[in-house]
C-alpha cells in the first residue's frame, strides 16, 4: 500500500522539474541592446557594434575616452569624433575616429573611399599594418555614412548615427553598425 507515497513522490519530482524549467529565461536580447540608447539630449554617450560585438568607450589614458569637436568656421563646418577603449585581459587600446567637413545641419554625410570625410579604426593588439586601418592607399574599401540627427549650437548638442566598413588587404574587415553618439559640446 505504498502507491500513494510513490504517487506523491512522483508528483513532487514533476512539480520540482516544472518549477525549475519555469525559472529558465530565454535571452532574447541582441548585442545592440547592450549599447547606450540613440538620444539627442547631450547625454555624452557613444556606442556601436564592431564586427557584431558591442563597443563603447572604456578606460582613461589622461585624455577623455570620448571627445567631439565641431568648428562651424573651419572647412564649412568641421566635425571630429574621437573615442577609445582598453580591452581586457592585457589592456590593449582600440580607437574609432571619424570626421566630416561641410557639416552645417542635420543630414547624411558619406564616408565612401573617394570622399574627403574620414574614418579610422586602430587596434594596438594587432600586428602592423593591421593595427591601423583608415585612409587610402592602404585601405582599398571604405563605405559608410554619418547621419547627423541634431546639430544645435544654441543648446550645444550634436547627435548622430553612423555605420561603415573598412577593408585593407591582408587584414580582417572592420564592420561598424548601429553606431550612435550624443554629445554636449
Amino acid at each position: 500500500m505504498d502507491f500513494p507515497q510513490k504517487q506523491a513522490g512522483h508528483s513532487a519530482l514533476l512539480l520540482a522539474a516544472l518549477l525549475g524549467l519555469s525559472q529558465c529565461k530565454k535571452d532574447n536580447s541582441s548585442p545592440a541592446d547592450q549599447l547606450p540608447p540613440a538620444t539627442q539630449t547631450g547625454a555624452n554617450t557613444f556606442g556601436c557594434l564592431l564586427n557584431g560585438q558591442p563597443w563603447t568607450p572604456n578606460g582613461n589614458n589622461g585624455k577623455p575616452n570620448f571627445n567631439v569637436s565641431y568648428d562651424p568656421g573651419y572647412a564649412g563646418g568641421a566635425l571630429q569624433v574621437k573615442t577609445y577603449r582598453y580591452v581586457e585581459p592585457n589592456q590593449v587600446r582600440q580607437g574609432i575616429t571619424f570626421g566630416a567637413a561641410n557639416v552645417t545641419q542635420a543630414g547624411v554625410y558619406s564616408f565612401d573611399l573617394l570622399n574627403s570625410n574620414s574614418v579610422f579604426y586602430n587596434d594596438l593588439g594587432k600586428p602592423s599594418p593591421c593595427d591601423y586601418i583608415g585612409d587610402p592607399p592602404r585601405v582599398t574599401y571604405r563605405k559608410g555614412t554619418l547621419t547627423i540627427t541634431r546639430l544645435d549650437l544654441t543648446q550645444g548638442i550634436i547627435s548622430g548615427t553612423f555605420a561603415f566598413t573598412l577593408y585593407q588587404p591582408g587584414c580582417d574587415s572592420v564592420r561598424v553598425t548601429n553606431g550612435r553618439f550624443d554629445k554636449k559640446l
